[in-house]
């Protein structure tokens, strides 16, 4: 049996005879199509009368130009462009460089490194600005936009009133630490089972609803609680606001406050400032990031994570599959308001001083922007985004 062995010359000689094979019939098609529109045209002569006048010229032209583009297509263009694919899909397989395969381990270990640092450039007091309005929050930020990257980037359901359950960690902190002198890291957790619970609440109304009739229902849901903490005043103190919220303490070890004796300045021998509450603050947020992305990392591993990736893509293929549509809409809402509610409280104990106006409306456009632009269900790609937003608008203030 002959051996037959595709050479490049046999495939070249090939490629060529389909691309003139191709423009034979790229031309009998354009002949058909033209024939009547080009080749022929009616028109009135000098008694009026209705004559037929032959352009078999232009026609022809026509058709050379259909032969010759379809030809240089098949023979030409399509090689050169698969090549150009091939040559980017080989280059995508080789492995990523250094930085690209540890970006989220330099990222953390800057962030160690950045109060120092700008302790070290500019004093304690000089790196307040640095520490608190951009490192601290930014970490807000990228925290809020992780808990609304469950319920918009994962499950797929657009929520527009995400700032309520930020309000509600906020109060919860701010009421129960003043009214019964709860500690912060008691309320931390607290306030993020309270938020997940008004998360399941809202979640209960709105499970039919989807698109933009879900974002209706709960940018209503958002103003609603802030209508509710304008009014209730004997609770909210309404507009007024709640101020003297008790700060954080290094695990009831060491205090913040000038007056306690276990002040952790005075413990250390230390000079006076503010700027060591604000370096723990910005350490705890971190922390709570990390915590935040290994949680969220867990959960889209697991079965439930699944189920909202699935429900984002497809609600009644998923229904078809035998998930629980519902439980799994109220999963995602209680899980991302859980994040809202800790970052709530966290962020009354950065202030000491909550009021209304820090949860309107805005605040939920400016979270869900950065989902967006950095990319729903990427935790990477939100935290730079976050840095881009938030840090901008720090800088052009």
């Amino acid at each position: 049996m002959a051996n037959i062995t595709n050479t490049p010359e046999s495939a070249g000689s090939n490629l060529m005879a389909r691309a003139l094979r191709e423009a034979f019939y790229a031309g009998l098609v354009a002949l058909g199509l033209f024939v009547l529109f080009v080749g022929l045209k009616t028109d009135q002569n000098i008694l009026n009368e209705l004559v037929l006048v032959q352009r078999w010229g232009l026609l022809a032209i026509f058709v050379v130009i259909a032969m010759v583009g379809r030809f240089l297509s098949v023979a030409f263009i399509r090689p050169y462009l698969a090549e150009r694919k091939a040559v980017k899909a080989a280059a995508a397989v080789k492995e990523a460089g250094f930085v690209a395969r540890n970006f989220s381990m330099i990222a953390v270990a800057v962030l160690l490194v950045y109060p120092p640092i700008m302790v070290a450039l500019f004093g304690f007091q000089g790196s307040l600005k640095w520490v608190d309005n951009f490192g601290i929050q930014i970490l807000i930020y990228v925290l809020l936009a992780w808990g609304l990257n469950i319920v918009v980037g994962l499950a797929g359901l657009l929520d527009l009133g995400y700032v309520a359950f930020y309000a509600v960690g906020a109060y919860s902190y701010a009421l129960l630490s003043s009214y019964f002198g709860l500690s912060f890291w008691l309320l931390l957790p607290m306030a993020g089972i309270l938020a997940a619970l008004w998360g399941a609440i809202l979640g209960f109304p709105v499970l039919r609803l989807k698109g933009d009739y879900l974002a209706i229902v709960t940018l209503a849901f958002g103003e609603i609680i802030r209508l509710v903490l304008i009014n209730w005043t004997e609770v909210t103190k309404g507009t007024f606001g709640i101020s003297g919220i008790a700060k954080a303490s290094v695990f009831g070890i060491w205090s913040f406050d000038v007056s306690a004796s276990n002040n952790f300045a005075k413990v250390f021998g230390l000079p006076m400032s503010s700027s060591y509450y604000k370096i723990f603050l910005f350490y705890l947020a971190l922390a709570l990031c990390m915590l935040a992305a290994f949680v969220t990392i867990r959960l889209r591993r697991m079965p439930i994570g699944r189920a909202w990736e699935a429900l984002r893509e497809d609600e009644i293929a998923c229904r078809s599959l035998g998930i629980n549509t519902v439980t799994t809409k109220l999963t995602a809402f209680a899980t991302g308001a859980m994040f809202g509610g800790i970052v709530g409280s966290f962020f009354a104990v950065r202030q000491g001083f909550v009021s209304p106006e820090s949860f309107v409306f805005l605040e939920s456009a400016i979270i869900l922007a950065i989902v967006v632009l950095g990319g729903m269900g990427s935790l990477v790609g939100i935290a730079v985004a976050a840095t881009v937003m938030i840090g901008g608008t720090e800088l052009l203030r």
